[in-house]
């Protein structure tokens, strides 16, 4: 737990405080979760308020700075006359605020508003120290700025997302207020706040950086953790499920390659299988080999775990970046570059995006297998009285669309580039599309998992009384808590998102503790 300062001359002890430059992936988790209130560390403060003295004393000096005291993208060579500045700021926000498409979800927005102050507290944006303020100020009160999901290209930053958060701070859009949608207006004035009037650089600081492609990939990163866990329980059982061997597994083949992730993804599959009774039934079995897609498990998501990583790695530096523009520095140099094209982000996204599909993929092979029953071993199906059953014969149906759609979805956004602002910003990165994709891909296979949860442990109920390992009994007891076995045909979707939300709240994660290592953990 740490203090931070979120009114001057008022300590306010929060949960969570941000430290610029350093917060960790774990701390981002914590604040998309929401349920923690948000401050910035002491240490922060003095840097902003350093960077807002640069900018005033270069306006007082009559230098010319983009942005600034001139006009943006194409019309940088107009100079603004000084009473107009802050109407430039505010025509900024309100010319760029051209979103269109779903909102964006709360947990993206509050991390939007968390990252947006982590950028800003890196000292080299010129905001004044109210502007920081009162970011968090709307996150601790649960205002959270309408944010349309579609109209950023991801260059000059995410322009248009952005320019919707900044609505806020200055009394125009829409926000929700404790999930109910309302007048930007209105909701200040509930949360008891008054809308910012935008000073000389402020509506650019705003408006430029990668915080919401950033925020996306971020939130998807998580959801794709706990896709994760729940591929190793859910291939782990159906490997028991069929009989299956873990001699695959033997670390001995792992390092022969080694592979980083291979060898790590083969060990968790021996801890969460040691101490099967249906394992130790069929250790004499006359079956040489499994199908790859029990006996490759390491050699698949092994490699997922890997690219995993180091989108995680990426994810993370830019969670502290400063990428706005223009950079403001301590000697009083103002300049200007290009740190908010987010081209990291969609690298890292599309990274994610393969990760994600092939996990489902390999998920999806597997409920192949298990309802064949010249493969599994098991009756047609996994239907005890198939024929007058159909068992999981649809469920596979749904599985099998899902994988297909992941195929398409994980084609690379960040090779398309389509020029913007009269050629000004003729090469862009697609970031926030790439990021915000991974959302319905995350969906598709975290479905796909749940199905292949709900299959595997049927399978096991054909062994009984044989027991499988500790833990994956405890994540069979898991599935059961909440879906009885299919004796009969019944409705499956309410089973499937029953499973899912086992997924989703990530509660197949103690059962990896000391085993899987995630980024976010």
């Amino acid at each position: 737990m740490r203090g931070g300062i979120l009114r001057d001359g008022i300590a306010a002890m929060t949960t969570l405080a941000i430290e610029p430059g350093k917060t960790s992936l774990f701390f981002w988790r914590r604040v998309a979760d929401g349920g923690h209130q948000v401050g910035l560390s002491a240490e922060a403060w003095p840097g902003i308020e350093r960077a807002r003295d640069v900018v005033e004393n270069a306006l007082a000096a009559g230098r010319a700075i983009y942005g600034v005291n001139t006009g943006f993208g194409k019309l940088a060579q107009t100079r603004i006359p000084a009473e107009e500045i802050k109407t430039l700021q505010r025509n900024l926000v309100l010319s760029h605020s051209a979103g269109v498409g779903a909102p964006l979800s709360d947990s993206v927005v509050r991390l939007v508003l968390a990252l947006k102050v982590a950028s800003l507290a890196r000292g080299h944006s010129g905001v004044r120290r109210v502007v920081v303020e009162r970011l968090l100020e709307l996150l601790n009160a649960h205002v959270l700025p309408d944010i349309p999901g579609k109209g950023s290209v991801g260059a000059s930053g995410d322009l248009a997302p952005l320019a919707h958060l900044s609505s806020v701070l200055i009394g125009e859009g829409h926000a929700r207020l404790n999930g109910e949608r309302m007048s930007a207006r209105a909701a200040l004035t509930k949360a008891g706040l008054q809308p910012l009037e935008l000073e000389a650089k402020e509506g650019l600081a705003l408006l430029n950086g990668t915080q919401v492609s950033t925020a996306l990939a971020l939130v998807n990163l998580f959801a794709a953790e706990a896709n994760l866990e729940a591929a190793f329980i859910a291939g782990a059982l159906s490997t028991d499920a069929v009989k299956g061997s873990d001699t695959p597994f033997d670390p001995r083949i792992h390092e022969a390659r080694g592979q980083k992730g291979q060898i790590e993804a083969a060990h968790v599959l021996r801890v969460l299988m040691a101490g099967s009774a249906v394992r130790h039934s069929h250790l004499e079995c006359s079956r040489v080999q499994d199908p790859y897609s029990i006996r490759c498990q390491p050699q698949v998501l092994g490699p997922c775990l890997d690219m995993m990583r180091h989108a995680a790695s990426v994810l993370a530096i830019e969670a502290n970046a400063a990428t706005d523009n223009p950079l403001v520095f301590d000697n009083g140099d103002v300049l200007s570059g290009g740190n908010f094209h987010a081209e990291p982000v969609a690298l890292a996204a599309d990274a994610l995006a393969l990760s994600i599909a092939e996990t489902g993929a390999l998920s999806e092979r597997r409920i192949a297998l298990l309802i064949d029953s010249s493969l599994s071993g098991l009756p047609p199906f996994l239907a005890s009285d198939s024929g007058v059953n159909s068992g999981f014969m649809i469920a596979h149906v749904t599985a099998a669309s899902l994988a297909s759609e992941n195929k398409s979805l994980a084609h690379p956004a960040s090779v398309d580039s389509l020029p913007t602002s009269a050629n000004q910003e003729d090469f862009v990165s697609m970031a926030t599309f790439a990021a915000r994709r991974l959302s319905d891909m995350n969906m598709n296979t975290s479905h796909i998992l749940a199905i292949e949860l709900l299959a595997a442990a049927e399978g096991i109920e054909f062994h009984r009384p044989l027991k499988s390992s500790k833990a994956l009994e405890s994540a069979h007891a898991m599935l059961r808590e909440r879906v009885p076995r299919f004796e009969r045909d019944r409705a499956f979707s309410p089973a499937i998102e029953a499973a899912q939300a086992l997924i989703a709240e990530r509660r197949f994660e103690p059962l990896l503790a000391g085993a899987l290592s995630l980024p976010s953990q």
